[in-house]
């Protein structure tokens, strides 16, 4: 597992939108070439933990996770 800091649109998008839990959200990140990473766990809106590489200048979009546990 690794750690990516997101930059600060992402951060500031994500702090715009509702905790997964305390402290936490678990996110689906949309990348170019139609790639979706499901199911991040980004604390405080600004790490995310992923055992996926990726390049944060492929984000188009992150959504809040609705997946069950």
């Amino acid at each position: 597992m690794m750690t990516i800091r997101l930059d600060e649109f992402w951060s500031q998008r994500l702090a715009r939108l509702p905790e997964s839990g305390m402290g936490y959200q678990k996110v689906n990140f949309f990348l170019k070439g139609n790639r979706v990473i499901e199911n991040v766990t980004v604390l405080n809106a600004e790490e995310c933990q992923t055992s996926e590489r990726f390049d944060l200048a492929d984000i188009v979009e992150v959504e809040i996770c609705h997946q069950k546990e």
